[in-house]
């Protein structure tokens, strides 16, 4: 039976129970690969004083996973150099913030080799290698000059940024001519899809058919709009779960009465977060009547703390939650509720059930989970209003939400106030209309969506010649 092998920059096992505290790509590779047999190969987030390629092989809820430590310097070079200090912010437009450094790019190349080095061995002839996001760009190539003829497919989590600012990119050519050793390569979104294009055509000389079958430098390779889903069904029971009953219990207690509006963003800058507070806080001035009936709870776990600019949105979303709390709050409410640890799954489903209002507005996102999580966890009879940013890879499926544009304060103010006024029966014609959509393209129509795609991609009969540049 043909095996499935996940790689990914981090490798995150099943949590010891359903309610564990799980970022949504870790949930959707772990229900694709109770679908496939096969295992998760990355890095396992530990470091060692020299890379020896030992794997760590552990079975825990019928998914296994192979991990591998890293070097400090490959950990420095790698991951909070290239993938997060230069990739990261130019993918998500914030050129102003990328680092370009060659000893970043070197580190890059290095470990991707030294993942290859460590993978290869273990790949048996009819395996599908299906690799995930931004930190393995070159992963297939590495592969490929090792010898690898299978199935490679990748898929890309974020957005993938207009020609412009790629050109900004040391070697940006070379990085995107190593896409064309996958056999498939998917996007979040048809923009995302339709800006890889763009360069491709442009600078590359790309050549497109009529099945998005896209070939340069004699190497063809398809590429698909496949939006990632959540895992529907155990969503949906964890959100019906004793603790998740208990959570929105407690929310609903200690909100006496008020409305809540939700949050729910891993601490980064591409979410949007200072802009949301800036709209919050415009509602809040031009809507005196609603002070003390409503408060914005925001879940904001930090991430990345070793790298400048996390650290700088961190102290400045403290300084700005201060501020509007000081200036609004009185003695028995305070209007913004700011936390900076994150909650179990079910927790969150209870939290999203009893929340009136859930604010989605990153500035640029591959897809965003969280809005898909909101609209699961509704109550039937009484749903709460989504509202979205228009750039999020969720506003092409999730057009029913209250899209706005995140940068203005003015539209998300407005939109608050649109949806704290709105209808029951056009909420729940709107939620209706936006669970169908989650429902039917949950993570297992991803999944589907994408392995069909390689499982009918061409095979090659021979390792591809690697004795010219990749960029010829």
């Amino acid at each position: 039976m043909t095996r499935l092998i996940l790689v990914s920059n981090r490798v995150q096992p099943p949590a010891k129970d359903s309610s564990g505290a799980q970022g949504g790509l870790a949930v959707a590779l772990q229900a694709a690969l109770r679908e496939y047999s096969g295992f998760w190969f990355g890095w396992s987030g530990g470091v060692t004083d020299r890379y020896s390629g030992e794997i760590d092989w552990q079975t825990n809820d019928g998914v296994t996973t192979a991990t591998v430590d890293l070097e400090e310097q490959d950990v420095d070079e790698y991951y909070n150099g290239y993938a997060n200090r230069t990739l990261w912010p130019l993918f998500h437009y914030r050129i102003d913030l990328a680092e370009f450094e060659r000893d970043f790019a070197g580190g890059y190349a290095r470990v991707n080799a030294r993942f290859a080095d460590t993978l290869s061995p273990l790949i048996e002839p009819d395996d599908l290698v299906w690799v995930h996001d931004y930190h393995m760009f070159p992963l297939a190539r590495e592969l490929r000059m090792r010898g690898a003829v299978n199935r490679m497919g990748f898929f890309l989590h974020i957005p993938w940024p207009p020609t412009n600012l790629l050109l900004s990119l040391p070697n940006h050519r070379e990085l995107v001519a190593s896409l064309f050793d996958y056999d498939v390569v998917g996007f979040q979104s048809e923009g995302w899809l339709d800006s890889f294009l763009h360069y491709a055509t442009e600078q590359m000389g790309a050549q497109v058919d009529d099945h998005r079958r896209v070939t340069a430098n004699g190497r063809t390779i398809q590429v698909i709009s496949c939006p990632v889903g959540i895992d529907f069904d155990a969503f949906t029971d964890a959100a019906n779960s004793p603790a998740a009953r208990y959570a929105r219990y407690r929310v609903r207690q200690s909100a006496a009465g008020r409305d809540m509006i939700i949050g729910v963003d891993r601490l980064d800058y591409s979410k949007g977060l200072e802009e949301r507070f800036l709209g919050y806080e415009r509602f809040l001035r031009h809507h005196t009547h609603q002070h003390g009936e409503i408060f914005l709870l925001q879940i904001a776990p930090p991430s990345r703390e070793d790298v400048r600019s996390y650290q700088e949105i961190r102290a400045s979303l403290d300084a700005l939650s201060g501020r509007i709390n000081g200036e609004f709050a009185d003695f028995d409410w305070v209007p913004i509720r700011y936390v900076n640890h994150g909650y179990p799954r079910d927790q969150l489903a209870g939290i999203y059930r009893a929340a009136r209002i859930g604010l989605v507005t990153p500035l640029h996102d591959g897809m965003n989970l969280v809005a898909k999580e909101y609209v699961a966890a509704q109550d039937p009879d009484d749903p709460g209003v989504l509202i979205l940013s228009e750039f999020a890879g969720a506003a092409a499926q999730l057009s029913e939400a209250m899209l706005v544009n995140p940068y203005s304060a003015e539209e998300i103010a407005d939109a608050i106030q649109t949806a704290l006024t709105m209808p029951r029966g056009e909420r729940i014609r709107r939620w209706q209309a936006l669970l169908d959509v989650v429902r039917e393209q949950d993570v297992m129509w991803w999944r589907r969506r994408f392995t069909d795609a390689l499982t009918q991609a061409p095979v090659s009969s021979t390792a591809r010649d690697f004795s010219e540049s990749s960029c010829s």
